[in-house]
């Protein structure tokens, strides 16, 4: 069966300040960037009244670490995107540790030398705050006090601004859309989906060609 999944990003609400580093490759080239902090947190409500039970982000941060991080894969991009995957042209970081200490995940990231990822370098060199945010997949169990988020999917940690109005950040929430869990674990964006295969109606037959686009709809979910 077909999991329905949101799209949710999150800040990390630690008081952990990120840390930029440069550290020099050797004297004829140009020193690399890292930028170190508070990733992801787990069992404490967030500013979004979500709450990530601690073996959830645990058994996803493993997988992560195991299939991105450490073969090197694991990029992000420069402010979260509307999508369930990450564009190899807005990457500005490459995640190179996620470690946990309690209920915290801090990751280290190497700044890109890709456009994106000069952008960044300007940015930090320029005095300006950037942090880190998770982009993941994910089902929003509602309670009477908060949401709880399972069968989480980490795509990605993105590069975003810090504003000093915690609120102004976190409202990324991309809840209107959905994806599904297919057993070959690709996403589908099923209401986008639907919604393109509706946007030119026929001259004749409306209704059967609605009745038919709303099941197969249906059947994909």
């Amino acid at each position: 069966m077909a999991l329905k999944l949101n799209l949710v990003v999150e800040k990390p609400d630690v008081n952990d300040e990120f840390e930029y580093i440069e550290e020099e490759v050797d004297r004829n080239s140009p020193s690399n960037l890292y930028i170190k902090g508070p990733y992801m947190m787990a069992e404490g409500i967030n500013r979004n009244n979500r709450l990530y039970p601690l073996d959830e982000l645990k058994r996803e941060a493993s997988r992560y670490i195991e299939e991105m991080v450490t073969p090197g894969r694991a990029m992000g991009e420069l402010n979260h995107p509307t999508t369930a995957d990450v564009d190899l042209e807005r990457a500005c970081h490459m995640v190179t540790e996620l470690t946990q200490d309690g209920n915290v995940f801090y990751g280290k990231s190497k700044v890109l030398t890709t456009p994106c990822g000069q952008i960044v370098r300007s940015l930090i060199n320029d005095g300006v705050k950037v942090g880190m945010s998770s982009r993941a997949l994910g089902t929003l169990e509602e309670g009477s006090d908060f949401n709880t988020v399972t069968n989480m999917k980490l795509v990605a940690i993105d590069c975003v601004a810090d504003p000093s109005y915690p609120k102004a950040f976190v409202n990324g929430i991309l809840e209107s859309k959905q994806w599904v869990m297919v057993d070959d674990n690709k996403y589908e964006e099923v209401y986008d989906n639907f919604e393109e295969s509706i946007k030119t109606l026929p001259k004749k037959d409306i209704d059967a060609f609605l009745r038919n686009k709303i099941l197969t709809f249906i059947n994909s979910i």
